[in-house]
């Protein structure tokens, strides 16, 4: 425990993404190096092609918009912040979308923190 006179906290370990194994949509192999996994906020996984052309850009779980997750280096990373340290999650995650119900939401509530797509870039 660390504390001075007005702040007390207690350092602990870093908390890593866990860097889920699959797309939740269509249970797409996304190893920790894939380029084309996209995460929420609440980091959960869909590839970029489910993201783009089925979610409409927007998580079916919680309503946000998506990010490119970060690729964990594999081993070498600096402090040991590496796959070899922080290995990935390798439970799998499956539960596809009602994809009917998610487009209908999104008819429904217009989520207005989420700009339409452009350039069918992820948002």
């Amino acid at each position: 425990m660390v504390s001075c006179s007005t702040l007390s906290f207690q350092i602990s370990e870093p908390t890593m993404l866990e860097l889920r194994p699959n797309c939740e949509h269509c249970d797409k192999d996304l190893p920790p190096h894939a380029q084309d996994a996209m995460i929420c906020s609440f980091e959960c996984t869909f590839c970029l092609d489910c993201v783009n052309h089925k979610l409409q850009g927007v998580c079916p779980n919680c309503g946000g918009n998506f990010k490119p997750r970060p690729i964990r280096p594999p081993s070498m990373g600096r402090n040991d912040n590496d796959l070899a340290h922080y290995p990935a999650r390798t439970t799998r995650l499956f539960r596809p979308v009602d994809l009917v119900k998610h487009v209908q939401t999104l008819v429904d509530e217009k989520p207005s923190h989420l700009a339409p797509l452009s350039n069918g870039n992820a948002r």
